[in-house]
């Protein structure tokens, strides 16, 4: 039984999300730091999924339809103020994972790791530099991709992979984004 209300309402968030983007980064404004006016849509975004979630579950692709279950995705993977939030509906991902497109789940999976600085499991978060931040296993990396329908990487791409031990190293480079991790609870001060 599609839900065309809560659909219509998850697709026009992640629209907004993306023109607001669109606007700001047109105007030069998204570099440096987290801009404070996609920060008030994230929340306001993060504020109606959990309406929709307390209504009717998470929004599943057999509850909203694709579309809609995807805009439910980006509105989480935007997020990223609100650590509980992304790991809380991330549980409810991987508890619905027939009714929910594989990719993204493993991209909410690598994007939480990454915030905490831990290895991410499919390669899906980039560096600063452009290459996949270190990843737990480069060996079984493919194999992971492949269950979740990404496209494989080249065995170039994947041994230009820094390993994880360079992860320090890799987050100390940006003290801004250090201090906003622990500000919003991803890292501790420590």
């Amino acid at each position: 039984m599609m839900n065309d209300l809560f659909s219509k309402e998850l697709i026009a968030l992640a629209e907004k999300d993306l023109s607001v983007r669109e606007r700001l980064a047109s105007e030069g404004k998204l570099n440096g730091g987290y801009h404070p006016e996609m920060e008030v849509i994230h929340r306001q975004n993060g504020e109606k999924l959990r309406e929709v979630i307390r209504e009717i579950g998470f929004p599943t692709i057999s509850k909203v339809g694709a579309e809609a279950s995807d805009a439910a995705w980006l509105i989480i993977q935007h997020a990223i103020g609100e650590p509980e939030l992304m790991k809380s509906c991330y549980h409810l991902m991987v508890e619905n994972r027939n009714d929910i497109k594989p990719s993204n789940i493993a991209y909410l999976y690598d994007r939480i790791q990454v915030f905490q600085s831990q290895p991410q499991r499919y390669g899906t978060q980039l560096t600063s530099e452009g290459t996949p931040y270190p990843v737990e296993d480069k060996s079984s990396l493919n194999e992971e991709r492949l269950k979740v329908n990404l496209p494989l990487f080249s065995q170039e791409e994947i041994d230009r992979i820094p390993g994880v031990e360079n992860i320090l190293e890799i987050d100390g480079k940006d003290t801004d984004y250090n201090a906003w991790r622990i500000k919003t609870g991803w890292i501790s001060g420590h």
